[in-house]
């Protein structure tokens, strides 16, 4: 006998789960519930198997085939246009003519015993035997009543309570015979309950109703959808799951990761090659797709999340539904009765209450608040870059698709044969993605000249020597699981915000240039890019008075590719160093806050024990460094800035300084005491290197994160450069950095970031200014609000993420806090955020 499985419906009470996957596909437990009817057909000796379908058919045939990996034979019926429960089976009548046959949903999940059906039918000698089963609430179902000798009296569609004179319901399971067809139209839409059932009941056909016992339920709702993942890991349904009960109620699939330290609380099912970290909480009724990651603080309770996902730190998601391949950020939480579709990208804290319902292909802003359906035009990220670039988690938002598709684009806004600067940093993330990038360069006509592992000081210049532009990766700092993937100009510099936003478009757009044959791009590694740059760097810089003050410093690499750079530096450099961390570590790519403070005391300790004038410690690119004193104290990075201007403005007696305004207003009082001109500029990270270059008669460049531009040598942030540059200023000046450091009048700027929805980003500059009242105020970068005793508020909204970034000064620390607090909470209040 064969079986007929229907799985052509479009599910659309299950929208938007089945806006992009036809409902059969939809997976119970891990496996799509059609594979768990055909499990069942295989069990009960069914093998032959004629499938029909018509929403999203292509999807069905791909996944099944011909069915030989489950046992099966499997053919396939297509509909043009939705033909009934009847038509679709009609459809297939050219398959099913030779003998009885069964019929039975794709999309219901049973354990019903078919083989007892079949044996009730063939005894009946039924035309048509229906398949009940007794249910509590009959009123979304088809009721049929019987007789004593199982005959079917009577059925009734949808009936309300009035009607409800019986509690067995039609499952939508059926065994007919072939003579059945002769009562059904060809190429029309035509059910079997409301049309061809009544037309053999008048012709005096035998129809007959099994009472089945055993569980059925019809996943046709949110609701029972999720009930249904409960009901198999409660095993209340007697199928089969893939994978190894590790404890009562725990299963966990082949290859699957999950930290001791991740709380279990059973029954749950973990899918194959899933990842769970420590601190995570899986409570009962969840299941975790194939290749999910859970990060640590993650909590998850009767949750249903499809392949392919990722779980933010943080995050909680409470009886919902997610759908294949979305990201779900830090923080974000996902409510009771919320439903997730494919692809979807749900932002860091947002909040999805239980009545949303969020369609494929979807873009959810972080900090936004959801209540209801989101099914318009789908939206990418606000804009490309940020603050470090392009940034993300790796192979989450940072995938090697990605990486192509922003080389190709790059690529594109250059000329053909042009050539392409690209270095990384010692991290295997780097490393994997920028080998996609290189071959998606060289597709696109671009010669590529691949540096490897080089410090950032050393990709710019060697990228400023002849190339049309660069590329760096590097491990975000603070986040080993998140990569920055910079482009620089000709110059080495980041790319101005024009030419970001031209790559944007190009990205956006997907204009991407293919070279012809023999147009190819080339590929070469330079050697040993570091030694010219130390030497052109010791040759820029004034070494004067260096070897006659008999320094002693301490260094520190911190075991990243700033060491590349020192070797070659300190050969030249008459200076007695202590170097710590000099080796290459892959798998500390960057360091956490409390991972740099240690190393700084560490190095503070060392500076002590030795008797060395000072401390540095750089950045794992060789971009910034952090001071520490004679005294073993460590400097705050804009502690660190006002010494490093004092030492430079008192050489130079003249000049200008570059700083963002952000900076503490202390600064032009040592500029203005040495003759120096402070030249503001945004917080944009190439606006301080396009101010460098441009200014008439640049001295030093800082942007108070550890980070200077030293114009004797480059326009560009560079760390070994400001320590040579710094080593030379103390030699010459014969003083120690704590003398100079005390003789500094004390700042007192604070800073604070505010949660601000995009919604209302927009109005958050014009409600301030409004709240200014008669305070003087600036506009040059964000809003600079003015206070009689010299301090100031500046209220900047991030670009790029959902945030307002606030920094506040005033003479002294509790006035600066009180200024902060004050216009904190005034923009919390004017937007109710």
């Amino acid at each position: 006998m064969k079986a007929v499985v229907m799985a052509g419906g479009e599910g659309t009470r299950l929208r938007p789960m089945t806006a992009s996957m036809p409902k059969p596909l939809l997976p119970v437990v891990n496996r799509p519930i059609m594979e768990h009817v055909l499990r069942l057909l295989r069990r009960h000796g069914l093998t032959e198997i004629v499938v029909t379908v018509q929403f999203l058919a292509s999807l069905v045939e791909n996944y099944f085939g011909d069915g030989d990996e489950l046992g099966l034979s499997i053919s396939y019926a297509e509909e043009e246009v939705p033909l009934g429960t009847a038509g679709s089976v009609k459809n297939a009548e050219a398959a099913l003519r030779d003998d009885a046959f069964l019929v039975i949903s794709g999309d219901a999940l049973t354990d019903f015993d078919l083989t007892d059906l079949l044996r009730f039918h063939r005894e009946k000698g039924a035309m048509v035997t229906v398949c009940l089963t007794r249910v509590p609430n009959p009123l979304e179902f088809g009721i049929t009543i019987v007789d004593d000798e199982g005959k079917v009296e009577r059925f009734l569609e949808k009936p309300t309570w009035g009607q409800v004179f019986s509690d067995t319901v039609n499952t939508g399971i059926y065994v007919m015979e072939p003579e059945v067809f002769d009562y059904v139209a060809a190429d029309t839409s035509v059910d079997w309950s409301s049309d061809v059932f009544p037309k053999l009941m008048q012709a005096g056909k035998p129809i007959y109703g099994y009472i089945a016992e055993g569980y059925w339920e019809d996943v046709g709702t949110h609701e029972s959808y999720v009930k249904a993942q409960g009901d198999v890991l409660e095993r209340r349904v007697d199928v089969d799951i893939d994978g190894t009960e590790v404890r009562p109620g725990i299963w966990i699939a082949e290859g699957a990761s999950v930290d001791p330290e991740a709380r279990l609380s059973g029954p749950l099912f973990i899918g194959d090659y899933a990842k769970v970290e420590p601190g995570a909480e899986v409570r009962e009724h969840t299941v975790i797709g194939s290749n999910v990651v859970v990060k640590r603080g993650a909590f998850l309770h009767r949750a249903v999340v499809q392949d392919n996902v990722y779980i933010g730190p943080g995050a909680n998601l409470r009886g919902c539904v997610v759908g294949k391949d979305t990201d779900v950020m830090r923080a974000a939480r996902i409510d009771e009765g919320a439903v997730i579709g494919d692809d979807c990208h749900i932002g860091e804290e947002s909040v999805l209450s239980g009545n949303a319902r969020v369609f494929p292909f979807k873009t959810i802003d972080p900090g936004a608040v959801v209540t209801t359906t989101v099914m318009g035009e789908a939206r990418g990220r606000e804009r490309l870059f940020g603050a470090r670039g392009v940034s993300g988690i790796i192979n989450v938002e940072i995938t090697p698709e990605l990486a192509v598709r922003l080389a190709a684009a790059y690529a594109t806004t250059l000329k053909k044969g042009a050539t392409v600067t690209i270095a990384r940093d010692h991290s295997r993330g780097a490393r994997a993605l920028k080998r996609a990038m290189v071959a998606a360069l060289q597709a696109s006509a671009i010669e590529v000249r691949d540096l490897e592992n080089v410090p950032m000081p050393v990709a710019r210049q060697q990228t400023a020597r002849g190339s049309a532009g660069g590329i760096m990766l590097r491990t975000t700092p603070g986040r080993a699981d998140s990569l920055d993937i910079l482009f620089f100009d000709e110059r080495g510099a980041d790319l101005t915000q024009a030419k970001q936003r031209h790559l944007d478009r190009v990205f956006t757009r997907h204009e991407y240039r293919r070279a012809f044959p023999g147009e190819t791009g080339s590929l070469r590694h330079p050697p040993s890019p570091e030694d010219p740059y130390a030497g052109s760097l010791c040759t820029a810089l004034n070494l004067d008075g260096i070897a006659e003050a008999n320094l002693r410093v301490v260094l520190d690499a911190a075991n990243g590719s700033a060491a590349l750079a020192l070797s070659h530096v300190l050969g030249r450099l008459p200076v007695d160093t202590l170097v710590l961390d000099l080796g290459l570590d892959q798998s500390l790519p960057t360091e956490t806050p409390q991972q740099r403070a240690d190393a700084l005391e560490r190095v503070g300790r060392f500076v002590s024990l030795t008797e060395s004038q000072f401390g540095v410690r750089f950045d794992s690119v060789g971009e910034r460094i952090s001071l520490v004193s004679g005294s073993g104290a460590v400097l705050p990075d804009e502690r660190a800035l006002l010494l490093m201007l004092e030492l430079v403005a008192a050489e130079r007696q003249g000049g200008q300084v570059v700083l963002p305004v952000t900076t503490t207003r202390v600064a032009e009082q040592i500029a203005a005491r040495h003759g120096v001109e402070v030249l503001w500029t945004t917080t944009a990270p190439d606006d301080l290197s396009h101010r460098v270059r441009t200014a008439e008669d640049p001295i030093l460049g800082g942007d108070g994160r550890g980070g200077y531009v030293i114009p004797e040598f480059s326009h560009v942030l560079d760390g070994v450069a400001a320590f040579v540059r710094l080593v030379g200023l103390v030699a010459r000046s014969e003083l120690t950095l704590g003398q100079l450091e005390t003789a500094i009048p004390q700042a007192h700027v604070v800073r604070r970031d505010l949660a601000t929805p995009w919604a209302v980003k927009e109005g958050v500059l014009r409600s301030a200014q409004e709240a200014a009242g008669d305070r003087p105020v600036e506009l040059d970068h964000g809003l600079r609000i003015l206070e009689p005793d010299g301090g100031w508020t500046l209220i900047l909204p991030d670009a790029s993420e959902a945030v307002t970034h606030l920094w506040a000064e005033a003479p002294t620390a509790d006035a600066a806090k009180s200024l902060l607090d004050h216009w904190s909470s005034t923009i919390q209040w004017w937007h109710g955020t």
